[in-house]
Order: C-alpha cells, then structure tokens, then sequence
C-alpha cells in the first residue's frame, strides 16, 4: 500500500515538483495545499499519513500550522521544508514536534521513510 502525504507549500512548481518526485518513489499524494491554514483544513479532511509543510507560507508560518493540526489532533506526522537551513529557525524547530526537517532540495520519497522509521 503506498503511503499517504499532503504537500503544503505556496509554491505551485515546489508542489509540482515534490508531486512528482514522490509519487515516482512509490507515495501517494492525496493532496496539495498553497496556505497554511488549507493546509490544516486539507489535512483534518484527508488524514494523510504525513504532511511536507513549508515552513515560510503567505498566511501563517508553517510551525503556527503544525500547532493548529495538533490542537486539532490531526494524527499525521509532518515534516518541515523550507530553502532554508534546519538552524536558521532555531528554537522554533526544536520546540515542535514535527518529525524532521529536510531542505526544499533534499525532498524524496526516501528521505520521507527515513524520517518516519524514526518515529
């Protein structure tokens, strides 16, 4: 069975991309999101197993996202993007609790079952 994830990012060629890429690694995308706050909409509705959330989006952050899928008990586990590096955020990144962090570049199907064997 292929797992699930949900792609949030306000970027449409990022989504496009990260579509492909892991749908030719053997997942599921069962949905995209451009904001955060669709995001947590999206991922409320559809449950996916995980959601690749942008860290930097137009309405709210992506941590501020991962918080309101929590308190909305949202059971997928999310991983963070960004084109940014992992320190760069600092305190906010170490206080969620996201399962990982991976550069927009280093996104895979792999990279995303490396993470989940993790948990």
């Amino acid at each position: 069975m292929a797992r699930t994830v949900l792609i949030v990012d306000d970027h449409p060629g990022f989504r496009a991309c990260a579509r492909r890429a892991l749908e030719l690694d053997g997942w599921q995308v069962v949905g995209e999101a451009a904001d955060g706050l669709s995001g947590v909409e999206a991922a409320g509705r559809l449950a996916p197993e995980l959601v690749v959330l942008d860290v930097g989006l137009p309405d709210v952050s992506g941590f501020e996202a991962a918080a309101q899928m929590r308190r909305d008990r949202t059971p997928s586990a999310i991983v963070f993007v960004s084109t940014h590096d992992a320190g760069d955020f600092g305190e906010l990144a170490r206080r969620s609790d996201a399962l990982g962090f991976l550069p927009k570049a280093e996104l895979s199907g792999a990279a995303l079952v490396g993470l989940l064997a993790q948990r």
